[in-house]
């Protein structure tokens, strides 16, 4: 029996039909699972947070002015679930104001409950700065540490202008307004400015070594010379209280009363709300390839957010430092 072709056209398109409403439905079954995976794990961490715990707050990287970051330690301070803090550390340091401003958090917070920095491998700088927020330091023995200082860095390329025959020139107030300026050699008067401005910003740092760590003004002094030490040494040289790993963090809090079977939770803060992600993302990907091919690669991430005094060991070897495991040299 022969079949009309109009018979036969409608059944393909209804087949065809079939076929993508399948799909429709493969695809939403899909969504769904994974929607309620993700709000099932973010139930979870609901209900984990809701009970006693101590809480980790890992800072990484280059730190920068991070005011989500700020807010989340407050909120930490504010929680009474959270029972104690360990604050996991790894980073080579970053811009001054970054550092201070997470220090200040952090002190705050400490007011409120016991709280610990554990270094995994490397706290130099405002890294090693932020751990002077807490109220006990723990670093691995091979960890990376130190680097008390701040410095200013700015290039000069008026050699490269004069070869290509390219003149600067600029009408200004006063003589040190906008002063250094990489078109043209630093006068002596900008150096001299810089450098009251950098003297002021260390012997502040240096200060906190001395109160945090119980040292006097003078060996904190000494030990602010800009080197970097071990886990090991900086035990010996008293800016680290012990060796160890989290586990010998989370010792100490018990040392302050907290429970022996609390488990340890991580907080992290929320992160953009930006409107346009893909143009951020795109700007973002363009800067980290600039500075990569300047040799920048620790600088990529925190690019637009630097201030001028910087508080950082050298980025290429923290990140040979953290890649081998030890000091790059």
């Amino acid at each position: 029996m022969s079949l009309d072709p109009d018979v036969i056209v409608d059944r393909r398109r209804l087949k065809r039909k079939i076929g993508f409403w399948r799909i429709i439905a493969f695809v939403a079954v899909a969504v769904a699972l994974i929607v309620a995976i993700m709000a099932g794990r973010g139930v979870q961490d609901l209900v984990d947070k809701n009970r006693p715990h101590i809480a980790r707050i890992t800072i990484q990287g280059f730190i920068a002015p991070d005011r989500k970051l700020t807010e989340l330690i407050e909120k930490v301070a504010k929680d009474d679930h959270v029972k104690g803090v360990i604050v996991a550390i790894d980073s080579p340091g970053g811009a001054t104001t970054g550092g201070e401003a997470i220090y200040e958090a952090l002190r705050k917070l400490s007011a409120a409950k016991p709280t610990t920095a554990y270094v995994s491998s490397l706290a130099a700088s405002a890294g090693y700065l932020i751990a002077l927020g807490t109220d006990h330091i723990v670093a691995r023995r091979n960890a990376i540490t130190g680097s008390i200082g701040v410095l200013v860095q700015w290039g000069d390329v008026s050699a490269l202008l004069d070869k290509v025959g390219v003149k600067f020139e600029e009408v200004k107030s006063t003589p040190l307004k906008a002063e250094p300026n990489p078109f043209k050699p630093a006068s002596p008067e900008a150096k001299a400015m810089l450098d009251r401005m950098i003297r002021d910003s260390y012997e502040w740092f240096v200060g906190l070594v001395a109160e945090r760590r119980g040292l006097t003004p003078e060996r904190a002094h000494e030990l602010a010379d800009g080197r970097v030490v071990t886990g090991h040494q900086a035990v010996d040289l008293k800016l680290v209280d012990a060796m160890g790993g989290e586990e010998t963090a989370k010792t100490w809090l018990e040392s302050k009363g907290l429970p022996k079977d609390l488990p340890v939770h991580d907080w992290k803060p929320r992160r953009s709300d930006s409107a346009w992600p893909l143009a951020e993302s795109a700007a973002a990907a363009v800067t980290r390839g600039v500075l990569s091919a300047l040799g920048l690669d620790g600088l990529a991430a925190e690019a637009g957010s630097l201030d001028g005094l910087m508080s950082v060991w050298h980025l290429g070897r923290a990140e040979n430092a953290r890649n081998s495991g030890g000091i790059a040299q």
